[in-house]
């Protein structure tokens, strides 16, 4: 192929590539402790979190999960028409609320401009978890929830067409589900 375009001076056009850069506030990085170590000896003990976003009709909206690395489960999710630093704290304090406060909890995000605000991690550092992050642009540091994400909007979204809002009771039967599905997978493990 490139041997007819040079023939013919052709020249194919190559997207930059986008620079990465904090939307507003300045940002925490925090060290990656958790290194790929996906096993946990007992409940809360690390969570893994991410956002994604699902197409919803002509509306985008965005999830937010926080998964329990020691069987796979989902602690909290929330869904919003916006991806602003309130729809990750309050998936974490609907989580904290499910599990009675604990604390010294890894909990590991990647670096997405919601978590690495200020606001969020003060929150973190308030209820004192411990921080932990993936190094910069490295999807298998968050592997476990971005799979666990991917699955979902395979299964739920990719072949059907959503045109109402009231289809978001869909929502409260997903983690009922993908639970299920998370905890048949661990015990194969």
């Amino acid at each position: 192929m490139q041997k007819m375009m040079q023939k013919h001076h052709l020249q194919c056009k190559v997207k930059p590539k986008r620079k990465w850069k904090s939307q507003g506030e300045s940002e925490v990085i925090a060290p990656n402790v958790l290194n790929r170590d996906f096993r946990a000896a007992k409940p809360n003990e690390k969570w893994v979190t991410d956002n994604t976003y699902i197409q919803y009709g002509s509306e985008t909206l965005y999830l937010s999960t926080i998964m329990d690395l020691y069987n796979n489960e989902v602690v909290s999710y929330k869904l919003y028409s916006h991806q602003q630093i309130s729809l990750v704290k309050e998936t974490l304090e609907e989580a904290l609320k499910k599990r009675n406060h604990p604390e010294g909890i890894i909990v590991h995000t990647d670096q997405g401009s919601v978590y690495t605000s200020y606001a969020y991690q003060s929150y973190l550092k308030e209820h004192h978890f411990i921080v932990n992050m993936s190094r910069h642009g490295n999807c298998w540091d968050n592997v476990v929830i971005e799979s666990f994400h991917s699955h979902l909007k395979t299964e739920e979204f990719q072949y059907c067409t959503y045109h109402s809002l009231d289809n978001k009771k869909l929502f409260l039967e997903l983690e009922n589900i993908f639970n299920t599905i998370m905890k048949s997978e661990y015990k194969k493990n």
